[in-house]
Parts: structure tokens; sequence; C-alpha cells
């Protein structure tokens, strides 16, 4: 009988903190724990927050009967590091100073390592984190921009894609690193990789660049007339950005973030909403076939996953789209403790060495 390793999954939100217990692969608890604006405005910055989130986890699996001594591992969500190849990292010094210094920005998921190491630390446990959305595995010609001064950058849902990626690989019998897969990661943020033998080798960046509008940001724009509008005198530098990310894509066209609202719009006979839906899917195709052409038409299956997965209007649009390139895959939604989870035990069950961050 194979041994049964118990894993602590920690993924913090800006104003929540999820936690999963799972043995192996079998869920035992999880919860959304959430965290009031009142509770979080008296620290200043987002690090000075992981003693009270970590006081609130520990009470939290206390008052549910979960003895901690019991875990083999912490596994928390990889925060904005500096650019990193995909793969389980054991949280150590250096890795600590740069999540708590905000070497990339301060972002609520730089506590995930933070988290696992306090936790950990105190059971003489390792911590680790798993591909943060920092992944960086492009190749050098995927970096040019066509401007000297910007350079392309892997920023994207890696978490999710390798995961899938892996997923399907199994499905079909191998390992992730024996096939060519280009993922879609379809949610808030839309990111489409060219995954090449175990490698992201080019990705549109997810966050806050190019690549297809998503339910709530615009992706790649005409630059002409995107600069005009930024030198409109109309807006400021944070009214662009709120723009770009967060008053984009679904929502600047139609008012929602939420793809399940626009399918009502569209089933009451709404045009318009019909028509931005079907340019979103559109966009995501065409991204599709710029990655056939990186893997150079070598594709195993194009894999759909992320929230908006779960729609089949969507999904059915691409796949008309993008299935002569190859099989399409639907793996719905996000499974990101199950995802951190399944990193922390191919290190634990020695299928793979844990990456040490410099």
């Amino acid at each position: 009988m194979s041994e049964v390793y118990r894993v602590l999954a920690i993924n913090p939100g800006s104003t929540s903190t999820k936690i999963a217990i799972f043995d192996n692969e079998k869920p035992v608890f999880e919860e959304v724990l959430r965290h009031s604006t009142s509770e979080l405005s008296k620290y200043e910055t987002i690090f000075d927050q992981y003693e009270f989130r970590k006081n609130i986890i520990l009470e939290t699996l206390s008052e549910k009967g979960i003895n901690i001594t019991k875990l083999s591992a912490v596994v928390g969500r990889g925060g904005l590091l500096k650019p990193i190849a995909g793969g389980t990292y054991k949280v150590e010094e250096t890795m600590l100073k740069d999540l708590k210094k905000g070497i990339l920005g301060q972002h609520a998921s730089n506590l995930g390592g933070v988290l696992a190491y306090e936790i950990a630390s105190q059971l003489n446990i390792p911590p680790f984190i798993v591909d943060p959305v920092v992944v960086d595995e492009m190749q050098e010609i995927a970096r040019i921009s066509g401007m000297p001064e910007i350079e392309r950058k892997s920023i994207f849902h890696a978490l999710n894609q390798k995961a899938v990626a892996r997923r399907a690989a199994k499905d079909k019998g191998g390992q992730y690193e024996d096939f060519n897969f280009i993922v879609a990661h379809l949610g808030g943020g839309i990111s489409v990789g060219a995954h090449e033998k175990g490698k992201v080798i080019d990705v549109n960046n997810g966050l806050d660049g190019d690549g297809p509008f998503s339910p709530e940001r615009t992706g790649g724009l005409p630059t002409g007339d995107f600069a005009k509008l930024c030198f409109s005198g109309k807006y400021t530098y944070e009214e662009v950005k709120k723009k770009n990310v967060g008053q984009g894509g679904l929502v600047g066209y139609l008012g929602t973030n939420d793809g399940r609202e626009v399918v009502k719009m569209i089933e009451a006979g709404d045009k318009k909403a019909e028509l931005i839906y079907r340019a979103m899917a559109y966009q995501v195709a065409k991204e599709i076939g710029a990655a056939a052409a990186v893997l150079m038409g070598k594709i195993d299956a194009i894999i759909l996953t992320g929230g908006v997965a779960y729609d089949r209007i969507f999904t059915d649009w691409i796949r008309e789209k993008v299935s002569f390139i190859g099989e399409v895959l639907v793996y719905p939604g996000e499974d990101e403790m199950i995802a951190l989870t399944e990193g922390a035990l191919r290190v634990l069950r020695e299928e793979e060495e844990a990456k040490q961050y410099q």
C-alpha cells in the first residue's frame, strides 16, 4: 500500500485565504476564510498581514479537529518573485526575503510562501510553492516586442495551465514532458501558452498585456489609438490602468465580468452581447492559431480551461475555429488547491526534486 502524505495547501487572495487538507490527492477539508476590509486596513503592507492570517488558519484547523502534527508538508500559492522555471520550489531564506520585499510588486499571493514557511518550520516539515505566475520558460525570440525599450514578459496562469497539461498527458498515457499542448486559460484574465515538451516557450502576458480581451481586461490594443487616448488629457494614469485591467473586456462593453450573465443576455435576444462574446472567443482562437505557428503545427492537443470553459457555447465557438489544428480537450475550472498539492506530492514521492530559488 502506498504511503499517505497529508498536505496543507494555502492560497491567499486580497480579501480571503483558501485552505485545504489533502491525504494524497483525496480532499479531507476545505474552507475559504474571509477577511473584512476593516480587519485588513490595520496593516500597512500585505506582508504585515501574515501573522494575522497565520493565526486564523491555525485556529480554524484546531476548531475543525485537524491535528497539524500529522502534516507531511505545507504548500502555498507562489507570489511575484523573480522570473523562474516551472516546478515545485522549497521556500528558503532567499525566496522569503523577495516575498517579504515584494520584489516584483505587492500581491496577496506573496503571502502563500511566507505562510507555508511559518507553519511548516514550527512542525519541521518542508514548505513549498508551485508554479507561480512569474514562471518564465519563454524562448528568447518570443521576448522581442518590436520596441527596444519594452520586452515581452511571461506572466500567466502557470499553476492551472501546467496542472491541466499534466492531467491531459496522464489521460493520454504519458508524461507532460512527452507532449506539445496549447493551453488556453479562460478566466477573469485569459492566457494562451505554447507548451513544448514540458516548457511554456511562448505565452501572452495575461496580467495586463497582450493577447485576447477577457471578462475584465482589454488584452492587446491598437497601439496608435491607445497612445492618443493616454495623452488625450481625459484620463489619469491610474484611470487608464483601470480601463485596461478591471474595466476592460466584457465589463467595458457589457457591464459584467460574468459569462453566465452574458449568456442570459444572448438568450434574451441581445445581439450586441452575442457579438462581443463571439469576439472574445474569436480572439482566443486567433491566439491559439499563433501558438500553433510557434509549435510549427506539432500539436498533441488544444486544452481549454478556467472558469469560462464551463460555458459550452463559448468553448464550441473556439472549437469551430481551431479543431483543424488538433484535438480540443476541455478541463473546466481552476482547481488551484489540488494543483498546489500535486506539486508538493511529486516532491514528497521523489518523482521530481524540489527546485532552489536563487
